[in-house]
């Protein structure tokens, strides 16, 4: 049997669960501010347009070392003295005097990033609860040297958006796109449909991805990357198209995520693929 309408007159009617935890995360978001610091990464920041730029601090050298980019952002800085940087940062973060608060960046979803088009070579990359702010940044500079369409991690359990990613990516934050979605192994779906072959990292991979990639035609490629110890859970393997290694010469045989993620977009971008 069908419940009775609320009549009008007997009180508000509550919203489902899910429409309150919805308009709650909208509104998080939409609050939500990085405070982005050091020379490279408030320069990079101050001269990209799709940048929302909300507040910048700067002592009196670093203003003069980033008077261009200041004046073409059109920002007004707060001057502030080197002993009393009053900026919300870590202890021990080194801001060389610059700090810049903004949101975080918006690159869309993943068909308008990862969508292959005419680039039949398109590369992508996706870390599996990757959570070190050090090595995503890295990678993000990896990625955008071998020209790939995205970084893709998930919305829990990867690194976010912070001033620390964004020091370490030395400016790839404000270029390379970096997507977190809220579901990887739906992502990797996508991508697949999308016709991407979905490579995973794993040492104990009998192929390496040299092998795997030369006898095949040129096509895009997605690297999935698990965490340093734990590296890929069960249900992100499961859904790789192939396991591949690295191959290693001495005895150590392992690599840092953000090390193997350039070794393996080189040899997704230069074994057999252009």
């Amino acid at each position: 049997m069908v419940p009775p309408l609320p009549q009008r007159g007997s009180g508000p009617v509550k919203k489902p669960k899910w429409v309150i935890e919805k308009e709650q995360s909208r509104r998080a978001s939409a609050q939500e501010t990085v405070w982005l610091f050091g020379l490279h990464a408030v320069r990079d920041a101050l001269q990209n347009p799709a940048r929302d730029r909300l507040r910048l601090v700067v002592t009196k050298n670093a203003a003069d070392k980033l008077a261009e980019a200041i004046a073409l952002s059109g920002m007004e800085p707060e001057m502030a003295d080197p002993r009393r940087f009053p900026v919300p940062l870590d202890p021990g973060s080194v801001h060389q005097g610059a700090a810049l608060e903004v949101k975080p960046l918006d690159w869309g979803g993943l068909s308008d990033c990862c969508a292959p088009r005419k680039d039949t070579n398109a590369l992508v990359v996706l870390l599996d609860r990757v959570t070190d702010p050090h090595n995503v940044g890295a990678i993000l500079r990896s990625a955008e040297v071998f020209g790939a369409r995205a970084v893709i991690g998930p919305q829990r359990h990867s690194a976010p958006e912070t001033g620390a990613l964004a020091k370490t990516a030395s400016g790839a934050l404000e270029r390379q796109p970096y997507l977190r979605i809220r579901n990887l192994a739906t992502a990797m779906e996508e991508l697949r449909s999308m016709g991407y072959l979905l490579l995973g990292l794993a040492g104990e991979a009998e192929h390496s991805i040299e092998d795997t990639l030369q006898p095949l035609p040129p096509g895009p490629v997605a690297l999935v990357l698990g965490a340093e110890g734990p590296g890929l859970r069960e249900k992100t393997r499961d859904t790789c198209d192939s396991l591949v290694n690295i191959p290693a010469m001495g005895a150590f045989g392992s690599l840092n995520v953000s090390n193997a993620a350039a070794v393996a977009l080189y040899a997704a971008r230069h074994v057999h693929r252009s």
